[in-house]
């Protein structure tokens, strides 16, 4: 077998490889003769059938099944002999004339093919005990945590009924029919229904208007469907909204108190703050992670300058900019809406899809040197997350990740990478600095917004590829818990909710 080196420009790699008709037929005729005592055709005996035979009606099947192997086998072999390593899959080409085949499968002819791939790029790993960043701790104060214990206890407010008129907070109980030109209209119906006044379920001014009411009275009550309401014939139309109130109840005053955590399934307000306690802390704790990491990829960034493979660059380019132009049609807008345009956009994300490729490589190669691995428990926790996050989806995600071909190094990568990070930690200079809740997420948000400057739409997509490094900051961690809008108009429920 000859391995002739025919490109060597940059990273890029070109390796024909060409195997003599003979040796073919010989690997052919070693594997025809492995199976000739089981083989049975008839008008032979078993063991008995001339090899000639056997090659006449076998030897093109066989030598197929050979070929696939050497394509299948011999690449990595080849980079391995080679000291190399790819940084995608090897693109591997034949001839594609039929005739040309046909005389390799009747090793007529040698068996040529070419291997065309990018390496890795070596570089030697600096010291990083030079690296200096600040890890920003925040106090969280008493009165923090009991607002949010607060915040958390209005899932188990409870009302009482009250006399005379319903204000803002207090819970109606009624039966309604809603009318558009006198019609009525599905879903639009409802009895016993329960309306807390100010939650803003309900379309703007249906609320409004329900304020002052009391038990027994009849209202008619006029509003306007929002033009994007999902239900097409509703949208941008009038309606009528017929109202019998049938009980209004206040809401009884919150306390933080054994009885509250009781009715939260916790055996004590103590253990309920502990709690609240432990779950502002890791979200701050996760936004002063992101920035920490921020500070050491910053700092491995200007460390390290080489080039980087192409088709990674492209493919963490390509995963960017589909995120990023999701994001444009979600929110209506266009690049001129965002001070740039589309070529100076693809421009700079260019620049981020480079940095983070050589972020990644860079981190890959600490981690292996520091013999950094991923256990088969992370893995399994990992996609158990995953699983958490779309119930009711679980055998097609499991199915995903059983055949698809790199699925599992997406659980991988990001598990590997926060590793890595661990291990930085111990080996660089890390500075604890007490700040505010607020400086904390200010300067998250600022942040966040500057990792491409200002090329594009400012919400930042989060590394997908194994090859990316770098991930979007999590400002929803430390963002304050807002109701989620509503997408569909409700089936079979109150068609006046929004």
């Amino acid at each position: 077998m000859q391995v002739i080196e025919t490109l060597a420009e940059g990273l890029k790699r070109e390796i024909k490889v060409v195997i003599p008709a003979k040796d073919m037929e010989a690997q052919m005729n070693e594997r025809l003769e492995g199976v000739k005592d089981r083989v049975r055709i008839n008008g032979f005996r078993p063991g008995k059938v001339p090899f000639a035979q056997l090659k006449k009606m076998y030897g093109k099947s066989v030598m197929a099944e050979l070929v696939n192997e050497i394509v299948r086998v011999r690449p990595n072999e080849i980079l391995t002999e080679r000291g190399e390593k790819s940084a995608t899959q090897p693109d591997i080409a034949m001839t594609e004339d039929e005739a040309e085949a046909d005389k390799i499968l009747a090793a007529e002819a040698d068996f040529e093919f070419t291997i065309a791939y990018e390496v890795i790029p070596k570089f030697e790993l600096k010291d990083v005990s030079k690296i200096k960043v600040t890890r920003e701790v925040v106090d969280i104060a008493d009165e923090e945590v009991d607002t949010q214990v607060l915040q958390i206890a209005e899932s188990a407010k409870t009302y009482e009924t009250k006399k005379g008129k319903a204000a803002n907070g207090d819970r109606v109980t009624m039966d309604y029919l809603g009318r558009v030109d006198g019609v009525a209209f599905d879903g639009g119906k409802d009895e016993d229904a329960e309306l807390v006044i100010g939650s803003n379920r309900f379309i703007p001014g249906f609320e409004d208007q329900l304020v002052g009411v009391k038990a027994g009275d009849e209202k008619v009550i006029t509003v306007t469907f929002p033009a994007d309401y999902p239900a097409a014939n509703l949208a941008g139309k009038e309606a009528t909204f017929d109202i019998k109130v049938k009980d209004v109840a206040g809401a009884k005053d919150v306390e933080i108190n054994d009885e509250l955590a009781t009715q939260l399934g916790l055996e004590s307000a103590e253990k309920l703050r502990e709690i609240v306690r432990s779950q502002i802390e890791g979200q701050y704790s996760s936004v002063a992670r992101q920035k920490l990491k921020r500070q050491i990829l910053d700092q491995l960034d200007e460390m390290y300058d080489f080039a980087t493979p192409e088709k990674l660059v492209s493919a963490e380019f390509d995963n960017i900019w589909r995120q990023i132009n999701t994001d444009l049609a979600q929110s209506g807008k266009t690049f001129a809406d965002e001070d740039t345009t589309e070529e100076a956009a693809r421009e700079e994300y260019n620049k981020l899809a480079q940095r983070r490729v050589r972020l990644g490589l860079v981190l890959s190669e600490i981690g292996e040197k520091a013999k950094i691995e991923v256990s088969d428990e992370e893995m399994q926790q990992s996609l158990f997350a995953q699983l958490r996050q779309f119930p009711g989806q679980e055998k097609e995600i499991l199915d995903y990740f059983r055949n698809t071909p790199g699925a599992a190094a997406s659980l991988r990568a990001p598990i590997f990478e926060e590793k890595v990070i661990d291990h930085l930690l111990n080996e660089i200079s890390v500075t604890d600095k007490k700040v505010s809740k607020e400086e904390l997420l200010a300067d998250d948000e600022a942040e966040g917004k500057s990792e491409a400057k200002k090329a594009a739409p400012k919400k930042k997509a989060a590394a997908k590829k194994e090859a990316a490094a770098e991930e979007a900051v999590a400002d929803e961690a430390a963002a304050e818990e807002k109701p989620a809008a509503k997408k569909k108009a409700p089936a079979k429920k109150k068609a006046a909710d929004e």
